[in-house]
């Protein structure tokens, strides 16, 4: 009978060994959780729960571990992608300004409202024809460009401004090179305030990238800016939306 009890016991596991062990085990793991929720909580995920892949080590501002496809895993990949993400986004939040200011702000100078961003090309009398204007941009565009990538090959090796000597930026961080015109009231002198600019900058921008596309879409499906689909939509919330008839144009669109 004492032979059946112990193998009983020893087939549940019920011995004085493993009663003071598994607490010990279960403390470790307990430890070991409170320690991943610890680094979870200091680096936020774009997915919660999702690991950053190696590429990704959090240095990067707005870094968030979002690379899905692994496209930055080749370290000369990546530097390429981060310009290239920084330069659009400073462009989007430029244009849509651009996109909102005409039907906010209105027309005080000349009378009648301004027409919006997408039909503003047509409405306007330049100073010369659209191929000298275009051709004058790619030119000037094209010599900034230059400069840039070779801002990118060599850091810091156009910091010197070629017509103002006197303009001189100051880092050799690609994409903020700081001082100079580049940063006339001094916001980046602090490391910390630079860091956390630099955060808000992409950050706002990735926003400005998105609006950016909704625009576009909103003017195919209605042929109105972001301003007056905004006001339709507030005036009527529960008709003016993707759903009614206007919207209904947006899923053809797709």
């Amino acid at each position: 009978m004492a032979s059946i009890v112990a193998q009983q016991i020893a087939a549940t596991g019920l011995t004085q060994k493993s009663r003071t062990v598994r607490p010990r085990v279960a403390a470790r793991s307990a430890s070991a959780a409170r320690a991943f929720s610890v680094k979870a909580e200091a680096r936020p995920m774009w997915y919660p729960g999702n690991s950053a892949p190696k590429h990704l080590d959090g240095t990067l501002a707005g870094d968030y571990g979002f690379d899905p496809l692994s496209l930055g895993a080749d370290p000369k990949d990546l530097e390429w992608y981060i310009q290239a993400e920084l330069m659009h986004a400073r462009w989007a939040m430029l244009g849509l300004a651009g996109m909102v200011a005409p039907e906010l702000l209105g027309n005080p100078f000349v009378e009648g409202p301004l027409p919006n961003w997408h039909d503003a090309p047509t409405s306007f009398t330049y100073f010369t024809d659209n191929v000298t204007l275009f051709t004058t941009q790619m030119v000037l565009m094209n010599w900034a460009e230059v400069r840039r990538w070779q801002d990118i090959k060599n850091p810091g090796s156009v910091n010197q401004d070629p017509l103002f000597e006197a303009n001189k930026c100051t880092g050799e961080d690609v994409g903020y090179p700081g001082g100079g015109w580049f940063d006339p009231l001094g916001y980046g002198s602090d490391a910390e305030k630079a860091k956390t600019l630099r955060v808000k900058e992409i950050a706002n921008g990735r926003l400005a990238m998105v609006a950016c596309l909704g625009c576009f879409i909103q003017y195919d499906v209605t042929g109105t800016g972001p301003v007056a689909n905004l006001t339709s939509h507030l005036a009527d919330p529960y008709h003016n939306t993707i759903f009614a008839a206007e919207g209904l144009k947006f899923w053809n669109y797709l």
